[in-house]
């Protein structure tokens, strides 16, 4: 009992260090939108790499290896992404606002899964968790920055995108985290697989469909160095699980 209370102390510190770092990141966007403007290209190039390369080199290969038929479910998940999108423009009329109601369900989905690896990956043990979610919270100021500007993007005032983007890329982590503890262990590795399919297909969306086209339409001096930057990350973050 004592071991398992330990573990749910570490998943709750590293959820909630999350949470606290995407919140840095939206509230120093919101406090330097000049700054902002200027640079959020290449955030949006370092997301697109991240984001890209995290399903490619490891959520991918693991659910393939726990479920033979994730790659359908990946494929599913982009469909899914990618017919979304073109229900909101139908129903809106406007395809900035699809934009950033698409990107918001997708980095709402991909927060919440960050949450069931911080679970997983310390049910495997703390010193896995610890690397793993090191990686993790490394990221979350970037994912704050993206999030917030995807939502102006999408037209949305600033004070409503800064409560949008806590609420769906800060605060589901830690719901995420704190809803799979008692259930991670009920779930079968066959389904697990088939989760973690779809939520690579939805990754893979967001990133190659949503951001880094944006980000090429203002294509700036260094961008490429943002994109390989989180190539990085991503390979870093996969490094530190393999630890």
């Amino acid at each position: 009992m004592f071991e398992l209370s330990n573990t749910f102390i570490y998943i709750a510190i590293f959820a909630a260090a999350s949470a606290l770092i995407n919140s840095l990141g939206i509230v120093a966007i919101f406090r330097n939108r000049e700054w902002a403007e200027k640079t959020k290209t290449y955030f949006m190039c370092f997301a697109a790499g991240m984001l890209v390369s995290t399903p490619l080199l490891l959520t991918l290969p693991i659910a393939i290896g726990k479920n033979f038929y994730a790659g359908f479910m990946t494929l599913f998940g982009f469909l899914f992404m990618f017919f979304s999108n073109e229900l909101i423009k139908r129903y809106t009329q406007k395809e900035t606002l699809a934009f950033g109601i698409t990107a918001l369900e997708g980095i709402g989905i991909h927060s919440f899964i960050d949450g069931i690896i911080y679970t997983v990956t310390f049910k495997v043990s703390i010193l896995v968790g610890v690397l793993a979610g090191t990686g993790l919270v490394v990221h979350e100021f970037a994912e704050g920055v993206i999030t917030y500007l995807v939502l102006l993007k999408g037209g949305m005032k600033e004070k409503t995108a800064m409560l949008y983007a806590f609420l769906v890329a800060g605060l589901t982590t830690p719901i995420g985290a704190f809803v799979a503890f008692p259930l991670i262990d009920k779930l079968s590795e066959s389904n697990l697989g088939l989760m973690l399919g779809f939520v690579s297909g939805v990754l893979l969306y967001v990133s190659a469909s949503h951001l880094l086209p944006e980000a090429r339409q203002e294509e700036k001096e260094h961008s490429n160095i943002a994109f390989l930057s989180g190539v990085g990350l991503a390979i870093f973050i996969v490094l530190s699980k393999m630890l």
